[in-house]
């Protein structure tokens, strides 16, 4: 990943939405807060904001709106700890000092075309690969406000679980937690849920419905942005069951 230009690999630590703020609305049967500022992006990295679905209590309904990637719990002294905070892990989520009351009342859907993630080479180096599928994923995140004085920060993190079969294994052992689409309504607590029903990790059936691309390494500069950086550099896209890699 990178932050201010600077290289840093994480655990899910870029990503890409393409998708417009109305479209992100009608998808998930929300009201769009957006108003225009969202501009779509091939290369997310955290402190920067994204679109994320949440259950607007006030308004009572759901809302797409604006927020920095990296959670500043209200406790924090100082929102710079929000660039370390963009991944929770699933297995210690509801236990966490930083994530726990996020985790049991302001559950977020973040939007995406799919995430990037770097394999170590032999010789040295990374390369990065881009995981997708058609329509794109939904990451299981956590959102909190931080104030201080007038301001108010709207923030969140992406939740992360150990990696799903042989093909992503191969490039890291973490990997964003992907919601199945019957489980939108019970992670954003529209619906009764038990803890280990929201923590039970993607659909068993995601391994074989995402598509490994290798891509170039212009991802690995957060000043570069376009849709040619999710293209493959060498052979066609389509499912992969690894590593041409």
């Amino acid at each position: 990943m990178s932050v201010g230009g600077v290289t840093v690999w994480g655990m899910c630590g870029r990503y890409a939405n393409s998708k417009s703020s109305p479209s992100m609305a009608a998808l998930f049967d929300a009201s769009d807060l957006i108003a225009g500022a969202w501009t779509p992006s091939y290369n997310i990295a955290p402190t920067v904001q994204a679109p994320v679905v949440r259950r607007s209590k006030s308004r009572e309904e759901r809302v797409v709106e604006l927020a920095r990637w990296g959670l500043v719990p209200p406790w924090a002294s100082d929102p710079a700890i929000g660039s370390r905070m963009f991944n929770a892990r699933i297995e210690t989520v509801a236990t966490s000092r930083a994530y726990k009351r996020p985790f049991a009342t302001r559950r977020a859907l973040v939007p995406a075309d799919g995430w990037y993630e770097w394999r170590k080479l032999p010789g040295g180096g990374k390369q990065p690969y881009f995981f997708t599928r058609p329509g794109g994923v939904v990451f299981a995140g956590l959102w909190d406000t931080w104030k201080d004085g007038d301001l108010t920060l709207l923030t969140f993190t992406v939740l992360t679980c150990p990696t799903m079969g042989e093909a992503m294994e191969t490039i890291h052992d973490r990997m964003p937690y992907v919601l199945p689409p019957e489980r939108y309504a019970a992670w954003l607590g529209e619906e009764d849920a038990a803890e280990g029903e929201l923590l039970a990790g993607p659909a068993s059936s995601l391994p074989g419905d995402l598509e490994i691309r290798k891509v170039g390494r212009g991802v690995g500069r957060a000043t570069n942005d376009g849709p040619e950086l999710v293209l493959p550099v060498d052979g066609e896209p389509g499912p992969s069951t690894l590593p041409g890699l």
